[in-house]
């Protein structure tokens, strides 16, 4: 019997604009823009601000999420469930040289 993989988020990076890469538990590196849910407004619509968008993001409850306010509380933070993460873009990892 085949063991399944219940993604988990280790390291979150900014990318450009509002996207993130995330690094996962099966060693591959994701690409997942935000821009769509904060457009929507709600409870991403702080995350508009790049700045806050890029100085709360962290890892949480196993995946990317945005401590706004900076209680390391992961009942109130911001989160992407790990397996959307998980079915995002698999891409190279922006921090390798590339020479």
């Amino acid at each position: 019997m085949q063991e399944e993989l219940f993604p988990e988020v280790f390291q979150a990076i900014p990318g450009e604009g509002h996207s993130v890469y995330a690094y996962l538990n099966d060693g591959s590196v994701r690409w997942y823009d935000v821009a769509p849910l904060i457009q929507k407004g709600g409870v991403f619509a702080p995350l508009e601000d790049i700045d806050v968008f890029r100085s709360t993001l962290t890892v949480m409850n196993k995946t990317i999420a945005w401590d706004i306010e900076g209680s390391r509380d992961a009942r109130n933070c911001i989160d992407i469930d790990p397996f959307t993460i998980y079915e995002s873009k698999k891409v190279k990892d922006p921090l390798t040289d590339k020479r």
